[in-house]
This record gives C-alpha cells, sequence and structure tokens, in this order.
C-alpha cells in the first residue's frame, strides 16, 4: 500500500465485524461506533433489511452495468429525485462522492462552456484530479495543476477568518460582497459554485443560515450553476433537514446536488441529482459500469425506506442535540476545547493549545484515550485538530450519554496531559 494511505491509531485496527450502533475488533472487543465509516454506516451495522435484501440480490445477478436496465435503481431515482426538491430532476448513480463531484463539475461546465468554478476555502470534495482541483484544504489537495480554474470564496468556515467576528447578517453581506468582488475579476463564464452545507473533512464548519440562499441570488443574476455536495450532509444526518441546502432554501434548491456514503449503508454507492436540461447536456456517450448494480441499488432503496419509516431525520435531531449539548457542557471547563459545534448528529469539537493554536497532537491522542475506553471517534480540519463524530442515525440517548462520558473523560485526559486543567 502506498505511504500516504493512513490508518488510524499507533496500533491499527482490524475490525471483523458489526451489528447496531458497535463494531468488533480481531481481538474480540467491542466499540461504541461514533464516526461510521466516516458517516457512511448511516442507519446502523448489518441492517437486517440491508443485508437481507443484499443476500437475495447477490443471489439472483451481481452485476449488469447502467446499459441494462434495473428495477431497484429506476425505483431508487425516482425516489431521490421526488426527495431532492429540484424540479424535473435527473439522477445519475456512480460508485462514490468522488464520482459523484467529477460528474456534477463535467455537467456544469459543459453546460455552461467554462472551466471556471466556484468553491469554498476549507472545503474537500474528493480525491480525483477534477475534485482535488476544487477542494480549499491544502491537506487534502497535492498538486496546484488542475483541469479547472477555481476561485475560493470566504464563508464556509464561520468562527474563523476576516468576517468572525460580525454578527451573521453582517457576516453574511460581506461575504456575498466578496463572491461579487471575485466575480468582477473572473474571466469569462464561471460554470458553478461547489460547496458543502457543512464542511465534512474541514471539521465540520458552517456557515449561518442563509448563506448560500444569498449567494444564489448573485450566481442567478449571471447564469451560475449551484452545485450542493450533501455527500456528508444528506438523508437527514443534520437533523433539521433532510438535506443541508434546505438551511439555505430562501432562493431555492440546488442546480444539482450531489450524494454517496449514508445512502449505501456501507456499500459502493454515490450519485448526481440535476436539472433535466443540465443533465442532457452532454454531447457524448456516458455509462458508468458499476454505478447502479443491482446489488448496491437493492441496498440503497432498502436503507433509504427503513431510513424514512423509523424517522432517523427526527432520531438525529432529538438525539444530536442532547449529545451536542452535552458536548458543550464537558467543553466548558476546558481550554483545551476552543468549540463544539455541528447539527444532529453531524458534531465537532475543536482542539487547540494554550496560544490558542490548532492542537493535531491533542486530536490523535484524544482518538487513542477514546479507543482505550471502548469509543471510536474520527478528527478532521484543515490542522487535524478536531474530533468529527457521527454516530449512525439509529443512535439511542443511552447510547449518545455512553460515548458523552467517555469523550468526557478522554477530553480531561487530554487536557491534563497538556498541563492546562482548570482547578
Amino acid at each position: 500500500m502506498p505511504e500516504w494511505l493512513a490508518l488510524y491509531y499507533r496500533e491499527p485496527l482490524e475490525l471483523t465485524h458489526g451489528e447496531g450502533r458497535h463494531v468488533w475488533d480481531v481481538q474480540g472487543r467491542r466499540y461504541l461506533d461514533f464516526f461510521g465509516g466516516i458517516l457512511t454506516t448511516m442507519t446502523a451495522h448489518t441492517l437486517p433489511e440491508v443485508t437481507k435484501a443484499v443476500a437475495e440480490q447477490a443471489g439472483r445477478i451481481l452485476h449488469t452495468s447502467t446499459l441494462y436496465l434495473d428495477r431497484h435503481m429506476v425505483e431508487l431515482a425516482e425516489r431521490i429525485a421526488s426527495l431532492s426538491g429540484i424540479p424535473d430532476a435527473r439522477v445519475f448513480f456512480t460508485t462514490s462522492g468522488t464520482e459523484a463531484n467529477d460528474a456534477a463539475l463535467l455537467l456544469a461546465t459543459t453546460h455552461r462552456r467554462s472551466n471556471q468554478i466556484l468553491a469554498m476555502r476549507n472545503s474537500y470534495h474528493g480525491r480525483s484530479f477534477s475534485s482535488v482541483a476544487v477542494t480549499g484544504n491544502a491537506s487534502w489537495s497535492p498538486t496546484s495543476l488542475s483541469p479547472l480554474q477555481t476561485l475560493y470564496l470566504h464563508g464556509g468556515v464561520r468562527s474563523r477568518g476576516p468576517y468572525a467576528t460580525l454578527p451573521d447578517g453582517e457576516f453574511i453581506a460581506a461575504c456575498v460582497a466578496d463572491l461579487e468582488d471575485m466575480l468582477g475579476q473572473a474571466h469569462g463564464n464561471v460554470a458553478a459554485l461547489i460547496a458543502e452545507p457543512v464542511q465534512g473533512v474541514g471539521g465540520f464548519t458552517a456557515p449561518p443560515d442563509g448563506l448560500y440562499a444569498a449567494f444564489r441570488e448573485v450566481l442567478t443574476r449571471h447564469g451560475i450553476l449551484w452545485i450542493s455536495d450533501e455527500v456528508q450532509t444528506g438523508w437527514g444526518r443534520t437533523g433539521d433537514h433532510f438535506w443541508g441546502w434546505q438551511a439555505h432554501a430562501a432562493s431555492g434548491p440546488p442546480d444539482i446536488l450531489t450524494f454517496a456514503k449514508g445512502i449505501g449503508n456501507g456499500m459502493s454507492i454515490g450519485g448526481v441529482v440535476a436539472r433535466a436540461e443540465v443533465m442532457n447536456c452532454l454531447s457524448a456517450n456516458s455509462i458508468s459500469t458499476f454505478g447502479g448494480s443491482p446489488v448496491t441499488m437493492a441496498a440503497g432503496l432498502a436503507n433509504l425506506t427503513y431510513l424514512l419509516e423509523h424517522d432517523l431525520q427526527g432520531n438525529a435531531r432529538r438525539v444530536g442535540g442532547l449529545l451536542t449539548e452535552r458536548l458543550r457542557a464537558i467543553a466548558a471547563g476546558l481550554p483545551v476545547v476552543r468549540e463544539v459545534r455541528g447539527r444532529g448528529l453531524m458534531a465537532g469539537v475543536e482542539l487547540v493549545r494554550p496560544d490558542g493554536s490548532p492542537a493535531p497532537e491533542a486530536a490523535s491522542l484524544a482518538l487513542e484515550h477514546a479507543r482505550e475506553r471502548g469509543l471510536l471517534i474520527g478528527k478532521g480540519g484543515r490542522e487535524a485538530n478536531v474530533l468529527r463524530i457521527a454516530p449512525p442515525l439509529s443512535l439511542t440517548v443511552a447510547e449518545a450519554e455512553e460515548g458523552a462520558a467517555i469523550i468526557e473523560e478522554t477530553l480531561r485526559q487530554v487536557q491534563h496531559a497538556e498541563g492546562k486543567e482548570r482547578p
């Protein structure tokens, strides 16, 4: 494997099986999973409805490609189109979020006949050549070579940057002015703005509600498309909304929406939703060998049905709200914690040194201590100093309390190691 393929923990962890919100390692030790395979195990590990759908479909046929019709693919596309909020929507399935964003960029640049893209600072959109080109996070962008001209905007991070001290309304106004100024410097027709409603790898940062609606008013005047990257925010994880863009809905839905991760509950599914006019703009042949696979589509359909029938969005709102408030109470007396932020079951805990600078070493230490206590969490942020907490959406109140208690013990131990604990 390549040197750049990172593994968590000083002693890498091999997971052998899971059930519900728990996983087990090769030694048989059980862990409460608060990261879900990077927000991918959305409902639960080995959810019976999903595993049954996979097994039954695998017993019939494993693969056909998009050259042939598949009943599950058509039905899932119809349901996602209806849920998307995009009028006259069309759906194209891929195998990952990276590929979905890549396809969205292809559609936008083709439709607008331009290679200029607006993106947000601190963003992450995948690891392909084109998605790296619109990623505003140096830790995840290994090359400056690009097929696109990318112009980066302010606004994705509320609590840092030149506008951080402004009230929400003034913050939005300043970011809109920055957008207008950037468009004045662009050459030709900008194709699209691509933005995560909540920045995932960036550390679960988000703008005030309404920022992208204000952006959309400007974009519409210029004919510029809006791509909402919902790879991590989709399917109700934020609790308040089914899609992250709905916190910015005053100016209507996005032109293009991308999704992946949670819909497959571990199976490899991604996709793009777009207005028919945009989706149908390609004049050359385009198919997907593995997108829309009968097995993954059967899994996605079963998973989405379970999520809707059991109101997991509502559970994310209720249990996630309790968990976030518990985390904020824990952090109140710990100088190592700069901020607790997030929505629903998508919470970030930012760790800093005494001088306020990012503390990636503290985040790494926190992962180790949490693992020792039987809890798996993630990390992110531009300096890898943010703990990322994103359990399956079926998390119970008791499990949220259990996880919060472990995080409290972990953070106190990290604080003690830093020698900064308050009396």
